[in-house]
């Protein structure tokens, strides 16, 4: 009797992981992806935050690598222009 009901305990744990990873992977699956375009991001299906970013696919790699460089070091630059939300303590 106890090997029953430690079976169907087993059981029963399997099927909830098995539904909590089935509406996880649904939801996840649902989300828009970032669209590469030749020389533009689709950033009216993403948040600007969230869109890659443009690269001229006619480039070689160097140039693409560069460009990626240049666009991270701006936005790196860009985020640190932003206010302060909370004072310095110390």
């Amino acid at each position: 009797m106890r090997m029953i009901l430690g079976v169907l305990s087993l059981l029963l744990a399997v099927a909830v992981v098995g539904f909590l990873a089935k509406q996880q992977l649904r939801s996840v699956g649902s989300l828009p992806t970032p669209a590469v375009s030749a020389g533009a991001s689709s950033a009216s299906t993403v948040d600007a935050s969230l869109a890659l970013p443009s690269i001229k696919a006619t480039s070689n790699v160097q140039q693409q690598s560069l460009q990626i460089q240049q666009q991270f070091k701006a936005a790196a630059e860009a985020a640190m222009q932003g206010a302060r939300t909370e004072p310095d303590t110390r």
